[in-house]
């Protein structure tokens, strides 16, 4: 299902077959350095990894990390979505690219997408988003986007820079 769309980008529910997309992006050095290591390694790591992740989303809240896949080529390049969880009062945003596609205005492109369908779509007045402190190309792109750093917070045991964009 695609969620929203730009004109270089399709934003789009993942589904089961991108579980070899998943361990792939979920295994970027960025990533585990940056966001996590979620210990996704196999196929059915992946599978519960959507299962339990964007799926329940999607299912549970009407959104949920979503597939950035580029419109000219098929390509999925990253994901980007919307996420509840049960530490934070606020829908979060949160987004993520393979690292040959960084820098190229994709993550940009998506996060504007997203936010106004969150808003638009599902009436969010507020989104934040939760980044570590060394984390300086995602705190540029969220200023960018308008967010504004509010406070330091704990989440999954790291301390976070929290942002926060009101529409």
């Amino acid at each position: 299902m695609i969620i929203c769309e730009t004109e270089r980008l399709l934003i789009k529910h993942f589904t089961l077959d991108d579980t070899s997309f998943i361990i792939k992006l979920l295994n970027e050095p960025s990533f585990t350095k940056n966001i996590a290591d979620k210990g996704v390694r196999t196929t059915e790591d992946a599978i519960k990894y959507l299962q339990d992740g964007p799926m329940a989303s999607y299912a549970n809240f009407g959104f949920g990390l979503s597939m950035i896949e580029r419109k000219d080529s098929s390509t999925p390049i990253g994901m980007c979505g919307l996420i509840k969880r049960d530490e934070l009062n606020d829908v979060d945003i949160g987004y993520a690219l393979l690292t040959e596609y960084a820098g190229k205005g994709y993550a940009r492109e998506a996060a504007v997408a997203v936010l106004k369908n969150g808003n638009e779509v599902h009436g969010l007045k507020r989104i934040i988003a939760v980044t570590s402190p060394d984390n300086e190309s995602s705190i540029a792109l969220l200023e960018k986007l308008g967010f504004e750093y509010e406070s330091m917070v704990e989440l999954y045991g790291m301390d976070n820079k929290l942002f926060g964009v009101e529409f």
